[in-house]
């Protein structure tokens, strides 16, 4: 499903390069475009914050139910993401100027990411997930001057400084 929506959107499967690569960093025409990149740890942080929400609103139901909902959560975000709205959001807000939305391949990378992370919360014990959670959130912050909380606020309600701040790499 989350494949066919973003064909249907336009996503091409990889990099318009034509090269693959399981990795490749924040700036420039790769970003987004292949595996996994600088924003993969954002997407491992949903996975502990599902995993989290589940466990507290949904503790009742099975574990492969609520590895569902929080990965029904993260395809809605990931098609979300690659809407026009959101691309141009981006453009505008953020300093991801460039920024033309997921290919395929790191749509599904992020969901792996989430995924990843929801097992990660549920195996260790809650104060490893949270320093794992806060230390992606500081490696992000440090090496790329992003990170999901600078995120979430320049897409909810931009804050010019953040911006300005961001921008000087």
């Amino acid at each position: 499903m989350q494949t066919l929506v973003l064909a249907w959107l336009g996503r091409g499967w990889w990099c318009k390069c034509g090269q693959f690569f399981l990795w490749a960093g924040a700036k420039g025409s790769h970003n987004s475009q292949h595996l996994a990149d600088a924003y993969t740890g954002s997407h491992l942080q949903h996975g502990f914050l599902f995993y989290f929400l589940a466990w507290k609103f949904f503790r009742e139901r099975s574990w492969w139910w609520r590895l569902n909902a929080a990965l029904a959560l993260e395809i809605a975000w990931e098609i979300w993401e690659n809407t026009p709205f959101i691309i141009d959001k981006y453009r505008k807000d953020t300093v991801s100027l460039d920024y033309v939305g997921d290919s395929i391949l790191n749509s599904l990378g992020d969901v792996l990411a989430c995924a990843l992370g929801y097992v990660m919360a549920g195996s260790f014990p809650i104060a490893l997930s949270v320093l794992i959670y806060l230390g992606v959130e500081m490696a992000m912050l440090l090496t790329i001057r992003d990170s999901l909380t600078l995120n979430v606020i320049m897409l909810v309600a931009p804050i010019q400084s953040i911006k300005t701040w961001q921008s000087t790499v």
